[in-house]
């Protein structure tokens, strides 16, 4: 191997990985796409502790998100707690697959820590797929301090797998799940399953 070869990662996209396609159904670019599931730590309004992120569709397979640092998400006094961080991008990452339409979990994230993140600061997260490869979908994340052109506090690289509902079913606890799947609105009870293992 030369010095300027890379060794392939579970994280790089595999040879034949074609790029991705977003599908015509998906929200239009600057549409905010709301939480996927009220109950969601990352998104839903239902957890008063939770990040409460707030994304909007991006022009592509691309996603811009924003959060707020709140004192129950700290770790280190008047810090961000680092999963807090790895959360919020794991939820922009997530949202992608709303853009493709298919259902899909985290397979794999990983997170790279560069500057600290104070409490009372905006987060600005932009993601995008950059492969699909089978049920693998290739992915990546940077988080901005302050605003979206803001110094570079955290980014990540994840594979999401797309998965069938039954997933969910056969593994989520049965009284959200029918209650998920009893919401007469079709859009909110598809959105529900979108993401996380």
């Amino acid at each position: 191997m030369s010095g300027t070869d890379q060794p392939r990662t579970r994280l790089t996209p595999p040879e034949g990985a074609t790029p991705p396609v977003r599908h015509p159904d998906a929200p239009a670019p600057g549409e905010l796409l709301g939480a996927h599931y009220d109950g969601c730590f990352g998104c839903g309004t239902g957890q008063p502790h939770g990040l409460h992120l707030a994304a909007r569709a991006g022009d592509g397979v691309s996603i811009t998100a924003e959060f707020t640092v709140k004192a129950a998400h700290q770790g280190a006094p008047g810090l961000a707690h680092g999963g807090v961080l790895a959360t919020a991008l794991d939820e922009t990452l997530g949202s992608l697959n709303w853009l493709l339409r298919v259902i899909a979990v985290t397979g794999r994230l990983e997170t790279d820590f560069l500057a600290p993140v104070p409490l009372g600061t905006v987060l600005h997260i932009e993601a995008r797929v950059t492969a699909v490869h089978g049920r693998k979908i290739y992915s990546t994340a940077v988080g901005r301090i302050g605003a979206p052109d803001g110094p570079v506090a955290v980014r990540a690289q994840a594979v999401f797998v797309e998965v069938k509902v039954d997933h969910f079913i056969d593994n989520g606890r049965t009284e959200e799940i029918q209650a998920a799947m009893a919401d007469p609105d079709q859009v909110k009870r598809a959105r529900a399953f979108e993401v996380n293992p």
